[in-house]
């Protein structure tokens, strides 16, 4: 049995992809970039200010590329206050996991300010020994650096961590840093053969028990 599970947030704690679509949809357009809900299904996982140089780099729309990054936390911010929502089943995984006194940690491309909104919408921060963010670290997922940022805090080998995580470049980053991973793609990535190298697939966290933590 792993001794620390380790929860993505966006598409795995909190209900927040649809709502990354809409802000970077509306602050992409507003800057000159025609963008849409399949462009941004292309960067799922990447830290923003990677998903904003990737298509600056493609299609050049502004020179500011850190203003857009905040323009997007912002929109973001007041839609999670808004319409936030946990994932399915949030509630009943994290007590599964506390009940067995395993550590908790959160490792996400998000940046603190959208971490915060997060946690107090959902009212769960005290579930977390560790939160780490890869808004500060040298690379974004699909590197492992956040993960491995996060044993390192909570001092626990990689091997001995259970990754929950729903994009494929979340997988990549966990599975590179030696953690065995448990995919929650969104429902249109369910059959998708990539996430194979997942260890386990999920369709929620509903489906979360405790004998899933002991295949581990």
């Amino acid at each position: 049995m792993p001794k620390a599970v380790i929860f993505d947030m966006d598409g795995v704690i909190i209900d927040s992809e649809p709502l990354w679509r809409r802000a970077m949809i509306r602050v992409f357009n507003a800057s000159g970039l025609p963008f849409t809900d399949n462009d941004c299904r292309i960067t799922t996982g990447m830290r923003i200010d990677q998903v904003i140089s990737f298509w600056n780099n493609k299609t050049p729309f502004t020179k500011d590329e850190g203003l857009v990054k905040n323009n997007i936390e912002d929109h973001l911010c007041g839609l999670i206050a808004a319409e936030g929502k946990p994932m399915k089943g949030l509630q009943h995984a994290l007590d599964v996991i506390a009940k067995e006194n395993l550590i908790i940690s959160l490792a996400t491309s998000s940046s603190k300010k959208l971490i915060d909104c997060v946690l107090k919408v959902l009212k769960i921060e005290s579930y977390f020994t560790h939160i780490q963010s890869a808004e500060d670290l040298k690379y974004g997922k699909p590197h492992p650096e956040v993960f491995l940022k996060c044993t390192e805090a909570i001092n626990v080998n990689s091997n001995d961590c259970l990754v929950i995580e729903d994009s494929l470049n979340g997988i990549i980053s966990a599975k590179a840093a030696g953690m065995k991973v448990i995919a929650i793609p969104e429902e249109h990535n369910i059959s998708n053969q990539k996430f194979c190298i997942a260890d386990l697939t999920l369709h929620s966290l509903q489906e979360f028990n405790l004998e899933t933590i002991k295949r581990f």
